[in-house]
């Protein structure tokens, strides 16, 4: 399979892994590049069927997108890294990071979330309503909700359509898998961590599909199951934003990667 597309820039370890989230590209974490190719080596990668990384009916599936990461690591021969995931791309983070664990030194989870418990088949549900209304009507409804009263809204709507435009028979069976492996895989990859983690958390989505932001000193279920699972996580409220603090709050979010990864050994 070829190499997915990525820029890479910087120098010095740990490198430092970027992987976006749904319907977005490599581009949502130029503020992080920016700062930290100065001291380190980065990696920001767009996922099969984004930004300019063609996609195939596999890049469906989670799991695809986690094998393409760990390739990518593997082929540019990556020392060990931290790897980073949003939204969705925690998953991929999570997936990567257990395919090439040599490779992986710590993660950093940014406002991740679980849209399916152990045995549950809620993604069934979300498949049906994606059908009923439409990939383009289901997503700009979903993302409409992503961004704090206080973010640029021009910015906001480019993201929106960013992900509107994705290809719908990609993207959209892409969107209804989030559930299926959170059903399927979560606990276990979760568990599987032995590794440093940060969790920067923004926000909460609620059973009726609310996106809330969350405030200082509040948690969420999958929080408390990060908490569980993965001894010494280290948990980051940012709060008053939507879910993208890498855009939304740069100064604090990469405060906290800053203070994260000046401890790694």
């Amino acid at each position: 399979m070829p190499l997915i597309h990525h820029s890479r820039k910087g120098a010095g370890s740990p490198p430092l892994v970027f992987v976006h989230g749904f319907g977005c590209a490599r581009s949502d974490w130029d503020d992080q590049v920016a700062q930290f190719s100065a001291k380190h080596e980065t990696v920001a990668i767009d996922l099969g069927g984004h930004g300019t990384t063609p996609g195939t009916a596999a890049h469906g599936r989670i799991e695809t997108h986690g094998a393409d990461v760990a390739q990518l690591m593997t082929e540019l021969n990556l020392g060990p890294s931290v790897i980073f995931g949003h939204s969705m791309g925690c998953r991929i983070a999570l997936e990567a990071a257990a395919r090439v664990p040599e490779r992986a030194k710590a993660l950093v989870l940014v406002d991740g979330s679980r849209l399916g418990e152990a045995g549950a088949r809620s993604w069934e549900g979300r498949a049906k309503t994606l059908k009923e209304l439409g990939y383009a009507k289901f997503v700009s409804s979903a993302f409409a909700q992503m961004f704090g009263p206080d973010y640029d809204k021009a910015k906001a709507q480019a993201i929106i359509k960013r992900a509107v435009d994705r290809d719908p028979d990609i993207a959209g069976p892409l969107f209804v898998d989030i559930g299926r492996y959170d059903s399927e895989n979560m606990d276990r990859m979760l568990a599987g961590v032995k590794v440093p983690m940060l969790v920067i958390q923004s926000t909460v989505t609620h059973a009726d599909g609310r996106r809330v932001g969350l405030q200082k000193g509040e948690t969420t279920p999958y929080l408390d199951q990060v908490r569980a699972k993965v001894k010494g996580a280290r948990i980051e409220i940012v709060p008053g934003i939507g879910h993208f603090p890498q855009l939304e709050r740069v100064p604090e979010t990469n405060a906290l990667i800053a203070d994260f990864i000046k401890d790694l050994k």
